[in-house]
Protein backbone atom coordinates (compact mmCIF):
# COMPACT_ATOMS: atom_id res chain seq x y z
CA UNK A 1 0.00 0.00 0.00
CA UNK A 2 1.78 3.22 -1.08
CA UNK A 3 1.11 5.25 1.80
CA UNK A 4 3.21 8.27 2.79
CA UNK A 5 6.17 7.89 4.10
CA UNK A 6 5.90 10.56 6.32
CA UNK A 7 2.58 9.15 7.79
CA UNK A 8 3.83 5.49 8.51
CA UNK A 9 6.65 7.52 10.67
CA UNK A 10 4.24 8.24 12.99
CA UNK A 11 2.85 5.04 13.60
CA UNK A 12 4.34 4.40 16.85
CA UNK A 13 3.05 7.91 18.54
CA UNK A 14 -0.55 6.67 17.10
CA UNK A 15 -0.37 3.18 18.42
CA UNK A 16 0.26 5.47 22.23
CA UNK A 17 -2.53 7.85 21.46
CA UNK A 18 -4.79 4.94 20.89
CA UNK A 19 -3.86 2.76 23.52
CA UNK A 20 -3.54 5.56 26.68
CA UNK A 21 -7.28 6.78 25.28
CA UNK A 22 -8.07 2.81 24.99
CA UNK A 23 -7.25 2.11 28.63
CA UNK A 24 -8.72 5.43 30.54
CA UNK A 25 -12.59 5.62 28.74
CA UNK A 26 -15.14 7.94 29.58
CA UNK A 27 -18.56 7.78 28.89
CA UNK A 28 -20.97 10.31 26.67
CA UNK A 29 -20.84 13.57 28.38
CA UNK A 30 -18.51 13.10 30.76
CA UNK A 31 -15.15 13.30 28.27
CA UNK A 32 -12.91 15.57 30.63
CA UNK A 33 -9.86 13.28 31.28
CA UNK A 34 -10.20 12.25 27.53
CA UNK A 35 -10.50 15.99 26.82
CA UNK A 36 -7.44 16.82 28.74
CA UNK A 37 -5.31 14.23 27.66
CA UNK A 38 -6.25 15.21 23.87
CA UNK A 39 -5.78 19.14 25.14
CA UNK A 40 -2.07 18.44 26.03
CA UNK A 41 -1.34 16.44 22.86
CA UNK A 42 -2.38 19.50 20.74
CA UNK A 43 -0.59 21.79 22.92
CA UNK A 44 2.67 19.91 22.55
CA UNK A 45 2.40 21.42 19.10
CA UNK A 46 2.22 24.85 19.75
CA UNK A 47 -1.53 24.94 18.40
CA UNK A 48 -4.37 26.24 20.69
CA UNK A 49 -7.47 23.50 21.53
CA UNK A 50 -10.68 26.02 22.04
CA UNK A 51 -13.17 24.22 24.29
CA UNK A 52 -16.53 23.90 22.25
CA UNK A 53 -19.70 21.98 23.81
CA UNK A 54 -17.91 19.92 25.53
CA UNK A 55 -15.68 18.93 23.01
CA UNK A 56 -12.66 20.59 21.43
CA UNK A 57 -11.93 22.47 18.27
CA UNK A 58 -8.23 23.08 16.70
CA UNK A 59 -8.04 25.29 13.58
CA UNK A 60 -5.08 24.67 11.32
CA UNK A 61 -4.81 27.66 8.75
CA UNK A 62 -2.49 26.45 5.55
CA UNK A 63 0.11 28.88 4.22
CA UNK A 64 -0.42 28.50 0.49
CA UNK A 65 -3.34 31.22 0.11
CA UNK A 66 -6.51 31.54 0.00
CA UNK A 67 -8.89 28.03 0.46
CA UNK A 68 -12.25 26.50 1.59
CA UNK A 69 -12.25 25.32 5.63
CA UNK A 70 -12.86 21.64 5.84
CA UNK A 71 -14.04 19.69 9.14
CA UNK A 72 -12.37 17.11 9.99
CA UNK A 73 -14.23 14.74 13.18
CA UNK A 74 -13.67 12.43 15.64
CA UNK A 75 -15.66 11.35 18.58
CA UNK A 76 -14.42 11.08 21.86
CA UNK A 77 -17.03 8.71 24.15
CA UNK A 78 -17.04 5.06 25.47
CA UNK A 79 -19.42 2.62 25.82
CA UNK A 80 -20.64 1.39 29.33
CA UNK A 81 -19.01 -2.00 28.51
CA UNK A 82 -17.17 -4.24 31.19
CA UNK A 83 -13.90 -5.31 28.67
CA UNK A 84 -13.25 -8.76 28.35
CA UNK A 85 -9.72 -9.28 29.86
CA UNK A 86 -6.60 -10.12 27.30
CA UNK A 87 -4.73 -6.90 26.38
CA UNK A 88 -2.36 -5.03 28.31
CA UNK A 89 -3.87 -1.91 27.89
CA UNK A 90 -7.10 -3.05 28.76
CA UNK A 91 -9.69 -0.31 30.32
CA UNK A 92 -8.69 0.91 33.53
CA UNK A 93 -11.90 2.43 34.24
CA UNK A 94 -14.45 -0.47 35.45
CA UNK A 95 -17.52 -0.67 33.68
CA UNK A 96 -16.42 1.49 30.54
CA UNK A 97 -14.28 0.33 27.06
CA UNK A 98 -14.03 1.50 24.34
CA UNK A 99 -16.24 -0.56 22.52
CA UNK A 100 -16.89 0.69 19.59
CA UNK A 101 -13.48 2.58 17.93
CA UNK A 102 -13.54 6.07 19.17
CA UNK A 103 -10.06 5.91 20.55
CA UNK A 104 -9.22 4.54 17.16
CA UNK A 105 -11.06 7.75 15.53
CA UNK A 106 -9.31 10.21 17.79
CA UNK A 107 -5.73 9.18 17.52
CA UNK A 108 -6.21 8.81 13.67
CA UNK A 109 -7.24 12.64 14.07
CA UNK A 110 -4.43 13.59 16.06
CA UNK A 111 -1.91 12.03 13.70
CA UNK A 112 -3.51 14.47 11.20
CA UNK A 113 -3.15 17.59 12.96
CA UNK A 114 0.59 16.11 13.74
CA UNK A 115 0.98 15.94 9.85
CA UNK A 116 -0.69 18.76 8.44
CA UNK A 117 0.83 21.11 11.25
CA UNK A 118 3.96 20.86 9.62
CA UNK A 119 2.85 20.66 6.04
CA UNK A 120 0.97 23.72 6.27
CA UNK A 121 2.18 24.63 3.11
CA UNK A 122 0.79 22.46 1.42
CA UNK A 123 -2.98 23.94 1.90
CA UNK A 124 -4.46 26.95 1.92
CA UNK A 125 -8.14 27.92 3.78
CA UNK A 126 -8.16 26.36 6.90
CA UNK A 127 -8.43 22.24 8.73
CA UNK A 128 -10.77 22.05 11.70
CA UNK A 129 -10.77 19.72 13.83
CA UNK A 130 -14.06 19.18 15.83
CA UNK A 131 -13.10 16.20 18.57
CA UNK A 132 -16.46 15.86 19.89
CA UNK A 133 -18.37 13.94 22.71
CA UNK A 134 -21.46 11.72 22.87
CA UNK A 135 -21.95 10.77 19.89
CA UNK A 136 -23.48 7.04 21.83
CA UNK A 137 -25.75 8.56 23.79
CA UNK A 138 -28.74 11.03 22.29
CA UNK A 139 -29.02 13.83 21.49
CA UNK A 140 -25.64 13.79 20.84
CA UNK A 141 -22.53 16.05 21.29
CA UNK A 142 -22.77 16.94 17.09
CA UNK A 143 -25.55 19.45 18.11
CA UNK A 144 -23.39 20.84 20.90
CA UNK A 145 -20.79 21.69 18.66
CA UNK A 146 -23.02 22.95 16.04
CA UNK A 147 -24.56 25.49 18.46
CA UNK A 148 -20.94 26.69 20.04
CA UNK A 149 -20.24 27.89 16.58
CA UNK A 150 -17.50 24.86 15.61
CA UNK A 151 -19.12 24.68 12.16
CA UNK A 152 -19.15 28.24 11.27
CA UNK A 153 -17.25 28.91 7.97
CA UNK A 154 -16.33 25.27 7.43
CA UNK A 155 -17.43 24.31 3.88
CA UNK A 156 -16.97 20.26 4.11
CA UNK A 157 -16.62 17.98 6.68
CA UNK A 158 -15.40 14.70 6.36
CA UNK A 159 -15.19 11.98 8.94
CA UNK A 160 -14.41 7.79 9.42
CA UNK A 161 -15.64 5.12 11.54
CA UNK A 162 -13.42 1.78 12.21
CA UNK A 163 -15.51 -1.26 10.88
CA UNK A 164 -14.25 -4.58 12.59
CA UNK A 165 -15.81 -6.93 10.13
CA UNK A 166 -13.64 -5.16 7.91
CA UNK A 167 -10.02 -6.68 6.88
CA UNK A 168 -6.94 -3.90 7.45
CA UNK A 169 -6.22 -2.21 4.26
CA UNK A 170 -10.49 -1.81 2.76
CA UNK A 171 -12.42 0.81 3.11
CA UNK A 172 -15.94 1.20 2.31
CA UNK A 173 -17.82 4.28 1.08
CA UNK A 174 -20.79 5.42 -1.39
CA UNK A 175 -23.09 7.76 -1.83
CA UNK A 176 -26.39 7.97 -0.84
CA UNK A 177 -27.90 6.06 2.89
CA UNK A 178 -24.88 4.99 4.60
CA UNK A 179 -26.39 4.79 8.00
CA UNK A 180 -30.23 4.85 9.06
CA UNK A 181 -32.20 7.07 11.60
CA UNK A 182 -32.14 6.10 14.86
CA UNK A 183 -35.12 6.61 16.78
CA UNK A 184 -36.49 4.99 20.16
CA UNK A 185 -38.68 4.54 22.03
CA UNK A 186 -40.63 3.60 25.49
CA UNK A 187 -44.11 1.53 26.17
CA UNK A 188 -45.81 2.13 29.22
CA UNK A 189 -48.72 -0.39 30.08
CA UNK A 190 -51.15 -0.33 32.79
CA UNK A 191 -53.42 -3.13 33.78
CA UNK A 192 -54.11 -4.14 36.80
CA UNK A 193 -52.44 -6.62 39.24
CA UNK A 194 -53.01 -9.23 41.72
CA UNK A 195 -51.87 -12.52 43.40
CA UNK A 196 -50.54 -15.06 40.42
CA UNK A 197 -53.11 -17.36 41.64
CA UNK A 198 -56.15 -15.29 40.07
CA UNK A 199 -54.94 -14.02 36.84
CA UNK A 200 -58.98 -13.69 36.22
CA UNK A 201 -59.04 -11.06 38.60
CA UNK A 202 -55.88 -9.03 36.77
CA UNK A 203 -55.19 -7.27 34.17
CA UNK A 204 -51.68 -8.91 33.25
CA UNK A 205 -49.33 -6.39 32.19
CA UNK A 206 -46.38 -8.71 31.65
CA UNK A 207 -48.56 -10.83 29.23
CA UNK A 208 -49.84 -7.39 27.34
CA UNK A 209 -46.02 -6.74 27.38
CA UNK A 210 -45.11 -10.03 25.83
CA UNK A 211 -47.84 -9.68 23.15
CA UNK A 212 -47.01 -5.95 21.83
CA UNK A 213 -43.96 -7.05 21.42
CA UNK A 214 -44.92 -9.88 19.47
CA UNK A 215 -47.06 -7.55 17.76
CA UNK A 216 -44.73 -4.94 16.81
CA UNK A 217 -43.17 -7.44 14.66
CA UNK A 218 -46.29 -6.77 12.03
CA UNK A 219 -45.20 -3.51 11.25
CA UNK A 220 -42.25 -3.95 9.42
CA UNK A 221 -43.77 -7.18 7.81
CA UNK A 222 -46.70 -6.38 7.08
CA UNK A 223 -46.73 -2.37 6.90
CA UNK A 224 -43.43 -1.76 4.94
CA UNK A 225 -42.78 -1.67 1.46
CA UNK A 226 -40.67 -4.67 1.74
CA UNK A 227 -38.42 -3.13 -0.41
CA UNK A 228 -37.89 -0.19 2.00
CA UNK A 229 -35.37 -1.12 5.15
CA UNK A 230 -37.33 -1.08 8.37
CA UNK A 231 -36.15 -2.45 11.84
CA UNK A 232 -38.27 -2.44 14.88
CA UNK A 233 -36.13 -3.96 18.00
CA UNK A 234 -37.63 -4.32 21.38
CA UNK A 235 -34.85 -4.44 23.65
CA UNK A 236 -35.73 -4.00 27.08
CA UNK A 237 -39.22 -5.27 29.01
CA UNK A 238 -39.42 -4.61 32.65
CA UNK A 239 -42.26 -6.06 35.04
CA UNK A 240 -43.12 -7.21 38.38
CA UNK A 241 -41.60 -7.55 41.41
CA UNK A 242 -42.06 -11.63 42.95
CA UNK A 243 -42.77 -14.88 41.25
CA UNK A 244 -46.65 -14.69 42.65
CA UNK A 245 -47.58 -11.50 41.68
CA UNK A 246 -49.17 -10.33 38.85
CA UNK A 247 -48.04 -6.77 37.77
CA UNK A 248 -49.65 -3.97 36.98
CA UNK A 249 -47.38 -1.78 34.97
CA UNK A 250 -44.79 -2.94 32.78
CA UNK A 251 -42.33 -1.00 30.72
CA UNK A 252 -41.10 -1.88 26.89
CA UNK A 253 -37.57 -0.28 25.36
CA UNK A 254 -36.75 -0.41 22.00
CA UNK A 255 -35.37 1.26 18.94
CA UNK A 256 -36.76 1.77 15.17
CA UNK A 257 -34.05 1.81 12.02
CA UNK A 258 -35.23 3.22 8.83
CA UNK A 259 -33.91 5.40 6.29
CA UNK A 260 -36.54 7.26 4.46
CA UNK A 261 -38.42 9.86 6.61
CA UNK A 262 -41.63 8.35 4.70
CA UNK A 263 -41.01 5.18 5.87
CA UNK A 264 -40.01 6.63 9.23
CA UNK A 265 -43.44 7.92 9.97
CA UNK A 266 -45.27 5.09 8.52
CA UNK A 267 -43.52 3.01 11.39
CA UNK A 268 -44.24 5.51 14.04
CA UNK A 269 -47.81 5.77 13.11
CA UNK A 270 -48.54 1.71 12.90
CA UNK A 271 -46.93 1.41 15.85
CA UNK A 272 -48.89 3.89 17.49
CA UNK A 273 -52.13 1.59 16.51
CA UNK A 274 -50.35 -1.87 17.39
CA UNK A 275 -49.92 -0.81 20.82
CA UNK A 276 -53.27 1.13 21.47
CA UNK A 277 -55.19 -2.12 19.98
CA UNK A 278 -53.43 -4.87 21.76
CA UNK A 279 -53.44 -3.17 25.46
CA UNK A 280 -57.49 -2.22 24.74
CA UNK A 281 -57.82 -6.08 23.68
CA UNK A 282 -57.10 -6.53 27.03
CA UNK A 283 -58.55 -4.29 28.86
CA UNK A 284 -55.16 -2.48 29.71
CA UNK A 285 -54.20 0.88 28.81
CA UNK A 286 -50.99 1.90 27.01
CA UNK A 287 -48.70 4.52 26.15
CA UNK A 288 -46.29 4.66 23.14
CA UNK A 289 -43.78 7.44 23.57
CA UNK A 290 -41.86 7.43 20.23
CA UNK A 291 -38.15 9.89 20.45
CA UNK A 292 -36.68 11.07 16.81
CA UNK A 293 -33.50 10.68 17.08
CA UNK A 294 -30.38 10.47 14.85
CA UNK A 295 -31.11 11.34 11.16
CA UNK A 296 -29.81 9.06 8.27
CA UNK A 297 -26.27 9.31 7.36
CA UNK A 298 -26.30 10.36 3.81
CA UNK A 299 -23.41 10.63 1.61
CA UNK A 300 -23.84 13.23 -1.40
CA UNK A 301 -22.93 12.26 -4.95
CA UNK A 302 -19.22 13.85 -5.91
CA UNK A 303 -17.89 16.37 -3.35
CA UNK A 304 -16.79 15.12 -0.93
CA UNK A 305 -17.44 11.63 -0.87
CA UNK A 306 -15.86 11.27 -4.62
CA UNK A 307 -12.39 13.15 -2.78
CA UNK A 308 -12.64 10.31 0.15
CA UNK A 309 -13.10 7.65 -2.57
CA UNK A 310 -9.84 9.20 -4.43
CA UNK A 311 -7.71 9.49 -1.43
CA UNK A 312 -8.38 5.95 -0.27
CA UNK A 313 -8.26 4.54 -3.35
CA UNK A 314 -4.62 6.41 -3.67
CA UNK A 315 -3.94 4.94 -0.34
CA UNK A 316 -4.91 1.23 -0.21
CA UNK A 317 -5.45 0.37 -3.78
CA UNK A 318 -6.99 0.78 -7.01
CA UNK A 319 -9.75 -2.07 -5.86
CA UNK A 320 -9.61 -1.23 -1.99
CA UNK A 321 -12.29 0.60 -1.53
CA UNK A 322 -15.11 -1.04 -1.75
CA UNK A 323 -18.84 0.21 -1.90
CA UNK A 324 -20.33 0.13 1.40
CA UNK A 325 -23.84 -1.32 1.74
CA UNK A 326 -26.42 0.61 4.12
CA UNK A 327 -25.91 -0.27 7.76
CA UNK A 328 -28.70 0.21 10.41
CA UNK A 329 -26.90 1.85 12.49
CA UNK A 330 -26.81 5.36 13.67
CA UNK A 331 -24.65 8.25 13.55
CA UNK A 332 -25.04 11.81 14.54
CA UNK A 333 -22.33 12.88 11.93
CA UNK A 334 -25.71 13.12 10.00
CA UNK A 335 -26.36 16.34 12.01
CA UNK A 336 -22.84 17.91 10.23
CA UNK A 337 -24.65 16.84 6.60
CA UNK A 338 -27.54 18.69 7.08
CA UNK A 339 -25.73 22.05 7.52
CA UNK A 340 -22.37 21.45 5.04
CA UNK A 341 -21.54 18.55 2.55
CA UNK A 342 -20.03 15.87 4.67
CA UNK A 343 -18.94 12.55 3.62
CA UNK A 344 -18.07 9.82 6.04
CA UNK A 345 -16.69 6.48 5.29
CA UNK A 346 -15.46 2.86 6.91
CA UNK A 347 -11.88 1.77 7.42
CA UNK A 348 -11.30 -1.75 7.95
CA UNK A 349 -9.61 -2.35 11.30
CA UNK A 350 -10.49 -6.46 11.76
CA UNK A 351 -7.90 -8.01 13.89
CA UNK A 352 -7.31 -11.06 11.92
CA UNK A 353 -9.95 -14.00 13.14
CA UNK A 354 -10.84 -12.29 15.79
CA UNK A 355 -15.03 -11.56 15.85
CA UNK A 356 -15.66 -9.14 18.36
CA UNK A 357 -18.15 -7.04 17.29
CA UNK A 358 -19.07 -3.68 17.70
CA UNK A 359 -20.21 -2.40 21.67
CA UNK A 360 -18.97 -5.91 22.63
CA UNK A 361 -16.90 -7.02 25.23
CA UNK A 362 -14.81 -8.30 23.11
CA UNK A 363 -14.28 -5.48 20.26
CA UNK A 364 -10.70 -5.00 19.02
CA UNK A 365 -8.70 -2.86 16.96
CA UNK A 366 -6.01 -3.95 14.03
CA UNK A 367 -3.56 -0.81 15.03
CA UNK A 368 -2.29 -1.02 11.74
CA UNK A 369 -5.72 0.77 10.38
CA UNK A 370 -4.28 3.64 12.02
CA UNK A 371 -2.10 5.34 9.96
CA UNK A 372 -4.42 4.33 7.13
CA UNK A 373 -7.15 6.35 8.25
CA UNK A 374 -4.63 9.34 8.90
CA UNK A 375 -3.51 9.13 5.09
CA UNK A 376 -7.12 9.45 3.65
CA UNK A 377 -8.38 12.17 6.20
CA UNK A 378 -5.23 14.13 5.23
CA UNK A 379 -5.31 13.74 1.45
CA UNK A 380 -9.17 14.74 1.16
CA UNK A 381 -9.01 17.61 3.70
CA UNK A 382 -6.23 19.22 1.77
CA UNK A 383 -7.84 18.61 -1.06
CA UNK A 384 -11.02 20.26 -0.21
CA UNK A 385 -9.83 22.88 1.54
CA UNK A 386 -8.33 23.53 -2.16
CA UNK A 387 -12.32 23.51 -3.70
CA UNK A 388 -11.99 19.74 -4.90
Amino acid sequence: MPIDPAVAALTDELVADRRHLHAHPDLSFREGPTVAYLRGRIESLGLVAEDAGGGLVVRLAGTRGAGRTVGVRADMDGLPVEEAPGLPFRSQNPGVMHACGHDAHMAIALGVVRYLAARRDAFGGEVRFLFQPAEETPPGGALQLIEAGALDGVDAVIGLHVNAALPVGLAQIHPGPLLANADVFDIEIEGVGGHGSSPHQTVDATLVAAQTAVNLQTVVSRKVDPLEPAVVTVGQIEAGTAHNIIPAHARLRGTVRTFSTETQTRVREEMARVVEATAAAAGARARLDYRIGYPATVNPEGGPTAVLEAAGREVLGERRVIQARPWMAGEDFSYYQKRVPGAFFFLGCKEGEHLGPHHSALFRVDEACLPLGVDILARGAVRLTAGA
